[in-house]
């Protein structure tokens, strides 16, 4: 008819706004003049309470549900769809498991745009990859068929073991290859940017030029932003990066990889808090793909994954292992200090002195794995013991070199004329032996012998072979050429006294990284760990089973109701607040109510624990109370973090 209204389109339009009573699609017109360019996944500006606000197109419609009148887009940004539906579903996934907001999640998939980069000519797709060879995956049970299944566009979930002393980069390259061999997309993540280095290097190889890219934030908008563009386009298949990279747009994802989940780089710090392992996971869950979870350990919750019967082990077999492993060697229990008796105070026991002078005799380097970082983070009065502390703040003192003046560790000024509180003394002994200490103490030992550091703002790659001496912190040990002659893991009290729920596993996780780069048994590599050897994180090393305490602990957590058996959720704010929010909240039946606990002066922190069936209906519930609360006071935030990463 002639007075038929003409058909319109509404755009369904998240926007960015961090309130959770706003977490919902809102309906605009697109205008006439730009309903050719707006698609979904397209940014824009609307018109929201009197503000500009940015947003992403989710969809498009014909009809609206909202009786009032509609307002128009106000500006399209750009018609580049940077955001694929895949993505804005796993993002949706991930805002519900974390009891967040969609356009929180969206600011972590989506990097911030670049006029100049979509103005780019986009370089031509490269040509088939070739299926890389299986030989490296042959020394593991399942690895060869692991490999055949991802060429065949199937999708096998494992957790990976690695060998110690395996090129783990060339191997998931290899992976990588096969599942785009097959015709589909990879995407892989790891800890740090020395890692995606060395991966990058690896694909390269195992690829060819040109047939990758790497996501991560070090990267600069620029070239980040031109990563992105490359794997929403299209334009590869294969995608590298850190944790943030696990949202990367890879068209036809057939496989997601994340090595060494249980480090703590995988932690996303920006609300609402999500786990590189779980966004995986639920990638791998949605787009029906492969998922490898792989390290030289196995983490509790890899070990759940593996005893669900979600997951299969691909681990080598013992023989295997055994030829492959150095030989370990703990010191610290009642035989050693019976017969060294020097050796309960000795920072280098008599066993660990002697493989060090034998890996340099044999012209290997030896690795010295340090927790503390700096010189004497820790100083105390020589005369009573009392922990030295800053006369202005209160903070902790510590000594930056050999020959500098105290100084505090929380303020920094320093303490020249320091005077022990207790008794008065002046003199200060350590507390606590740092990095840059222990190289010192063994630059004096082993005169001659070249002593490097990796740790903190200078981490070392890789270190040649031949005599030498690294002491590195936890996560910064170097490759050595050849693989160490010896490996010594001092203060090992430091990692498994933490007050953290994970201490035991997280020390065995750091041990492993370490011991992984010594030379075989059979080739004179050992490793010497300066702890009882009857603790279970000990036995572990000593018998290089990280599976077998995976499964103890887990067992153990199951026993006690900890994670990750359970969903643990932590709520801070100020103790009104969280009361306020509780009262609005109906928490599953059983939920258990943890605390509160004060945190500082002003805010408290509430733990909240149920069954893993009902972690996602309290995280509903907690968003819808989160909601209500912010209607009434928007300003007043309680932070709600879903399984964090620390519980005490």
């Amino acid at each position: 008819m002639l007075f038929d209204t003409p058909p319109r389109t509404v755009a369904r339009v998240c926007v960015d706004s961090p309130l959770p009573h706003l977490d919902r699609l809102f309906d605009y017109l697109v205008p006439e003049e730009t309903a050719d360019r707006v698609r979904p996944g397209c940014r824009v500006k609307v018109r929201f309470a009197g503000r500009l606000l940015s947003g992403f197109v989710i969809e498009l419609a014909t009809d609206t549900r909202y009786e009032g009148r509609l307002h128009p887009i106000e500006k399209l940004v750009s018609p580049e769809p940077v955001l694929s539906e895949p993505v804005a579903k796993l993002a949706r996934e991930i805002a519900d498991r974390y009891a967040g907001n969609l356009s929180d999640v969206l600011r972590l998939a989506v990097p911030p745009r670049q006029a100049r980069i979509e103005q780019e000519e986009p370089p031509g797709r490269a040509g088939p990859i070739v299926e890389p060879p299986a030989a490296g995956w042959r020394r593991y049970a399942h690895g060869e068929r692991f490999l055949t299944a991802l060429s065949a566009r199937r999708h096998p979930r494992v957790v990976w073991q690695a060998l110690p002393g395996e090129d783990w980069r060339t191997r998931l390259a290899e992976a990588a290859a096969a599942t785009a061999a097959g015709g589909r997309g990879a995407l892989l993540i790891v800890p740090d940017q020395r890692d995606l280095e060395a991966l990058d290097a690896a694909l390269t190889r195992v690829l060819g030029p040109d047939r990758h890219v790497c996501l991560s934030a070090a990267m600069g908008p620029a070239k980040r932003y031109r990563a992105f563009l490359a794997a929403r386009r299209g334009t590869v298949r294969v995608v590298a990066g850190t944790r943030a990279a696990v949202f990367a747009p890879v068209a036809d994802l057939g496989l997601v990889v994340l090595w060494d989940d249980g480090d703590d780089s995988h932690a996303e710090p920006h609300a609402p808090y999500p786990h590189a392992r779980e966004v995986l996971l639920t990638r791998a869950k949605l787009g029906d793909c492969a998922a490898v979870i792989a390290g030289w350990t196995r983490s509790t919750q890899a070990e759940l994954l593996v005893e669900s019967g979600w997951a299969t082990a691909v681990t080598a077999e013992r023989e295997t292992v055994r030829r492959a492993s150095p030989r370990v060697v703990p010191v610290g229990d009642d035989a050693d200090l019976a017969a060294d008796p020097d050796s309960g105070a000795a920072r280098l026991p008599t066993p660990a002195w002697r493989a060090a002078q034998k890996a340099l005799r044999d012209g290997n380097p030896v690795l010295v794995q340090s927790p503390r970082r700096g010189y004497l983070p820790a100083v105390s009065c020589a005369d009573c013991r009392r922990r030295a502390q800053c006369a202005q703040c209160s903070g902790p003192l510590g000594l930056p070199s050999s020959g500098a003046t105290p100084a505090c560790r929380w303020c920094g000024r320093p303490a020249a004329d320091h005077r022990c509180a207790g008794c008065g003394g002046r003199r200060l002994r350590a507390n606590v032996i740092g990095a840059a200490r222990t190289a010192e103490e063994l630059g004096r030992a082993f005169a001659g012998v070249p002593v490097h550091t990796s740790g903190g703002d200078r981490i070392l790659g890789e270190v040649a072979a031949g005599p030498a001496i690294v002491v590195a912190t936890p996560g910064a040990e170097p490759v050595a050429v050849g693989g160490y002659g010896a490996v010594l893991l001092l203060d090992t009290w430091a990692l498994l006294s933490r007050a953290d729920l994970r201490a035991e596993e997280e020390a065995l996780r750091r041990w492993f990284a370490a011991a992984a780069l010594a030379r075989p048994a059979a080739d004179g590599g050992s490793v010497v760990v300066v702890a009882d050897g009857g603790l279970p994180t000990v036995q572990a090393l000593l018998r290089w089973d990280p599976a077998w305490f995976a499964a103890r602990e887990l067992g153990t957590r199951n026993e006690l109701r900890f994670p990750p058996l359970v969903r643990m959720v932590a709520l801070t704010g100020r103790p009104a607040s969280v009361a306020e929010l509780m009262a609005l909240t109906e928490l599953p039946t059983g939920t258990d109510v943890l605390g509160p606990i004060p945190v500082d002066a002003e805010t408290e922190r509430l733990l909240l624990r149920t069954t893993r069936r009902d972690g996602m209906r309290l995280a509903a519930e907690l968003h819808r109370a989160s909601a209500a609360r912010s209607l009434k006071k928007p300003g007043d935030v309680v932070r709600v973090q879903v399984d964090p990463r620390e519980l005490w």
